[in-house]
């Protein structure tokens, strides 16, 4: 029911059907009824809770640069926190709602009219089913190939920056689960939070993951992958984003990782944001937390620019 499986293919020429009128087994578009509402209401929630968590944070933040040595964690805790102050409270509680609501319409209330068919897609897009002459609808593929990228920028964000230094939740079973449940599994994450975030050593940035996820040639090839299939989407036809649509309000595979894309679009620009406050390149490159917006291509464009962790280290010990 959920995604992020499948191996990541470019190769976009093959995606064209060789009969375009070939439908999947099962498949009646006059039996969906798109119900785009649940997830606009989606949507504008997140992005209310965001900002306040954006707005929390940047007080955070200000308080942590004046007090780094002494009061810093105590001040964030305060803000960011569940336990600490009602800020920070309210946050975490607003978050846990959103996300056992999110579970609750997604096993009971998400339309699921064609059960047989999401199975057939399923194991298509997983490449377990070999050329039977149908190709799936070129935005659904982008999107799939898209959701198998988020987990790794959102590692790129998480580690190290976004690691919690209080109460011992360690954030890499969480990006786990997000390969196979996107952003279903991390909002609890999200909730479990608590800055400022455990101090990198250098020899840390030589060793896995680190090297991996602060090198530039890997956020070179996820920007570069993920540009490739928001152009293949956007140059889609009239007829390709009908028909999504008419998966979107029948499929309950294509409605809930549609769902997920936007929570996973919605809450980047915070964690670019916090990435970029601990890596004190806020001066410098804060014109890309408004570009971070844009949902995959923003926030995969701020981990190929923004300064490694090293260069950050090498600065502060010169000042």
């Amino acid at each position: 029911m959920f995604t992020q499986t499948t191996p990541i293919s470019c190769n976009f020429p093959s995606l064209q059907s060789q009969n375009p009128k070939l439908k999947p087994p099962y498949l009646n578009p006059s039996n969906f009824t798109p119900s785009l509402q649940f997830n606009n209401a989606t949507s504008q929630l997140t992005k209310r809770v965001c900002f306040q968590i954006c707005w929390n944070s940047l007080d955070t933040k200000k308080s942590q640069d004046s007090n780094l040595e002494q009061e810093s964690s105590i001040e964030i805790d305060g803000e960011m926190g569940g336990g600490g102050g009602g800020g920070g409270g309210t946050t975490s509680f607003l978050i846990f709602l959103l996300w056992g609501g999110l579970l609750y319409y997604v096993f009971n209330l998400a339309p699921n009219q064609t059960p047989s068919t999401d199975m057939y897609l399923l194991k298509k897009l997983c490449y377990l089913i070999g050329d039977d002459g149908f190709q799936p609808n070129p935005v659904i593929v982008s999107l799939w190939n898209i959701m198998g990228l988020w987990p790794i920028v959102y590692s790129m964000l998480l580690i190290p920056s976004g690691r919690s230094s209080k109460g011992n939740v360690p954030v890499f079973p969480f990006l786990l689960l997000s390969f196979f449940l996107g952003a279903y599994a991390l909002i609890p994450y999200f909730v479990l939070w608590r800055p400022p975030p455990p101090v990198t050593e250098e020899s840390e940035l030589k060793k896995w993951p680190l090297n991996f996820l602060e090198s530039k040639l890997t956020a070179g090839v996820i920007f570069a992958v993920g540009l490739g299939l928001v152009v293949n989407a956007g140059l889609a036809t009239g007829d390709n984003w009908k028909e999504y649509l008419q998966y979107f309000g029948g499929s309950r595979l294509i409605h809930v990782t549609s769902i997920d894309f936007t929570l996973l679009s919605t809450f980047a620009p915070f964690w670019v944001y916090n990435d970029m406050t601990i890596r004190k390149w806020t001066d410098k490159g804060f014109w890309l937390v408004p570009f971070s917006v844009v949902p995959f291509v923003g926030p995969a464009l701020y981990v190929l620019l923004r300064p490694s962790l090293s260069s950050v280290a090498v600065a502060s010990k010169q000042e």
